[in-house]
């Protein structure tokens, strides 16, 4: 009589770490090291029984284990420069934490993937990867990711997406002047109040740019003959009046 063991498969280490802590409901800040590197070997001696090849990064971690707990067995602790005892699970406590960040932050971009491709497909698919795979060699390339890439990737595309999102913008103003309006508005009141000084149109609206639309407004009008201008005494001391036109 035989049986089949099929076993979870795990995309790596710390994926498996994860897994017997969820499990068991462990603590991951007072991680039971003895515990979980007996789960750890276990699984790996299965693994092998079942003529699956253990990963490099598997093995590291394996190690990594047994090394933490034969610390936790010395009867002399480490002790840091402030005289505080070195716990020699925090350096696996730290990974583990910022995989399982990481690794939440990939199943939300595999949630808005899902949600975007039904929401909108693309052209034809498979067109485009066979398009890619005659000028890439895809296999190969996919052979040397792993998730520690992929998340370099990732920390790389939000650095570019915060460094975007803050660059400086720059807003244009539409004045609310014109220079075909401001000749109206000069010759409408130089008919209604007749000959006008210059500083009469920079006290009515003193700011710069109306000061600089009734200038280029001044100079249309006089090119046009519309306006004659008269110099009195003093510094740019000068009078507009309108020029009064002969009927033929």
């Amino acid at each position: 009589m035989s049986f089949e063991i099929k076993l979870p498969l795990f995309e790596g280490p710390f994926d498996l770490l994860l897994f017997f802590i969820e499990r068991d409901e462990l603590d991951i800040y007072d991680i039971p090291i003895s515990k979980i590197t007996n789960d750890f070997l276990d699984y790996l001696k299965h693994l092998e029984q079942m003529n699956i090849e253990v990963a490099s990064e598997f093995i590291l971690v394996a190690s990594t284990l047994m090394r933490i707990k034969a610390k936790m067995l010395l009867p002399r602790p480490q002790i840091d420069e402030e005289g505080n005892e070195i716990d020699p699970r925090e350096e696996l406590v730290r990974h583990l934490l910022e995989y399982k960040k990481y690794k939440s932050v990939l199943q939300e971009l595999s949630d808005m993937e899902g949600k975007m491709q039904e929401k909108e497909k693309r052209g034809n698919v498979k067109k485009e990867v066979r398009s890619l795979s005659e000028t890439i060699n895809v296999e190969s390339e996919l052979q040397n990711v792993d998730l520690y890439k992929l998340l370099r990737v990732f920390r790389d595309v939000m650095a570019r997406y915060e460094l975007e999102k803050n660059k400086p913008s720059h807003k244009v103003v539409q004045y609310p002047y014109t220079i075909e309006a401001q000749k109206d508005h000069i010759i409408g009141k130089l008919e209604r109040d007749g000959k006008l000084a210059f500083t009469t149109f920079i006290e009515e609206k003193p700011e710069k740019i109306a000061v600089i639309f009734n200038f280029l407004a001044i100079l249309e009008l006089l090119q046009s003959s519309l306006i004659a201008i008269t110099v009195g005494e003093g510094f740019n001391n000068f009078w507009l009046e309108k020029i009064e036109t002969v009927a033929e």
